[in-house]
């Protein structure tokens, strides 16, 4: 009972949290990821499982929630439009508000090297966001070492990234039975920002490391294989290598593992990791990581389960949750001909209605998305999942999936 359809229900959740000493605010501030979800677990016990029991909402949970929406560069603005379509259709209770100007790109916009204040302060006073990735560039006149991203990250405290990845029944790819959660430091590490050139030629880039930050990823990682009731979690490191930063990192994992027995704990150097997932991806689980570590694994998780444009994923927080797709790309390649895939968009919106407590929505937009898969119309599909068919081709299936659904319903 303790998996996560119980998520949702208070009463019930503060006596299982009791039982083992996890702190229940911040459990109830994340309620929203860890929610009963079949875009958190494509096979086995995350599938969806809504049984006899209806979901109890709470009075005025149906209320209209703004959501802050940053389409951001190369096929996000395309990819957003498919969501904010589909959301519109759904009549989800949902008010955008936008900021189209935000952008580090030249594509008909003013490339800008800090997050605006006010874009911030929106996130901060609505709690959520869905955006699309904001494209960096890289060039020598580019000084700044964080990029937009990363300083969104950062001023908002998005300590963790959660990138889900599973095998889609419809989606042929090398390895099937997939079902990894990929839960990453996000704020420091190699992604610290210090560096510096020493003399001429020599650069120091400096890897920071704090007890305090890997505590907090790894209790969140244990807490979240807790409630969504998985086997194991793996942490992922190079302490043979660097023995203090990397070791700091696996000391805290270690001291969080201790207080939750029933789950099984490994360490994984994370060279072997990478090699262990392109050949037998299927023994992993949960894995906790370092910052860099983790933006490499998750977009060989997203390779293996069909590529970037199906993999959803989401940063958070204490009180702030940021959706976006599990394995940021701007795709600028693929930017204006219509062909991008707004798959990973639509499952991290379903991840974001859950957030929100908008859990029939979040079902509804699942199984929708999902049966575009499962009905294998090439026509619908988008070249990159071996389809021949376009953005706008595939939200109008997920649309009329969700008609029928409806119809069906009534």
């Amino acid at each position: 009972v303790y998996s996560c359809e119980v998520l949702g229900y208070r009463a019930h959740l503060s006596v299982i949290i009791g039982c083992v000493g996890i702190r229940i605010p911040q459990m109830f501030a994340r309620l929203g990821l860890l929610a009963r979800s079949s875009s958190f677990g494509g096979t086995g016990m995350l599938q969806q499982a809504r049984g006899v029991t209806s979901y109890l909402p709470s009075p005025g949970d149906a209320s209209s929630q703004t959501v802050t929406l940053i389409p951001g560069d190369g096929i996000g603005p395309e990819v957003t439009k498919s969501v904010v379509d589909v959301v519109a259709a759904m009549g989800a209770p949902i008010t955008w508000e936008r900021f189209d100007y935000l952008s580090g790109s030249e594509g008909g916009k003013v490339p800008r090297t800090s997050v605006p204040k006010e874009v911030l302060d929106s996130i901060r006073r609505n709690g959520v966001c869905l955006k699309g990735t904001l494209f960096t560039q890289l060039d020598t006149n580019n000084t700044n070492t964080q990029s937009l991203n990363v300083q969104l990250r950062k001023d908002l405290d998005l300590h963790v990234n959660v990138v889900h990845g599973y095998t889609i029944p419809g989606l042929n790819t090398r390895h099937s039975g997939l079902d990894i959660v990929v839960i990453r430091e996000n704020t420091e590490g190699e992604y610290s920002g210090l560096e510096h050139e020493v003399v001429e030629g020599v650069v120091e880039s400096l890897k920071v490391i704090t007890y305090e930050k890997s505590l907090r990823t790894a209790q969140y990682a244990f807490e979240f294989a807790y409630l969504n009731h998985r086997k194991k979690v793996s942490a992922i490191h190079k302490a043979n290598i660097m023995k203090q930063g990397d070791g700091t990192f696996l000391k805290a994992c270690r001291e969080v593992a201790r207080n939750f027995p029933r789950i099984q704990y490994e360490e994984v150097i994370v060279d072997n990791t990478c090699m262990q997932l392109v050949t037998r991806p299927q023994q992993f689980d949960v894995m906790v990581t370092p910052n860099l570590y983790g933006n490499l694994v998750s977009n060989v998780v997203a390779g293996l389960c069909g590529g970037f444009g199906v993999v959803p994923g989401g940063n958070i927080g204490d009180g702030v949750a940021v959706f976006e797709q599990g394995a940021r790309h701007v795709a600028k390649d693929l930017t204006g001909q219509g062909v991008a895939n707004p798959t990973a968009t639509l499952l991290s919106t379903a991840m974001m209605f859950r957030h929100l407590k908008l859990a029939g929505f979040a079902d509804r937009l699942d199984a929708a998305v999902l049966q575009v898969y499962k009905d294998g119309d090439k026509s619908a599909l988008t070249p990159d999942v071996g389809g021949e068919g376009t953005l706008m081709r595939f939200t109008e299936a997920v649309l009329r999936n969700l008609e029928i659904r409806e119809n069906k319903t009534d």
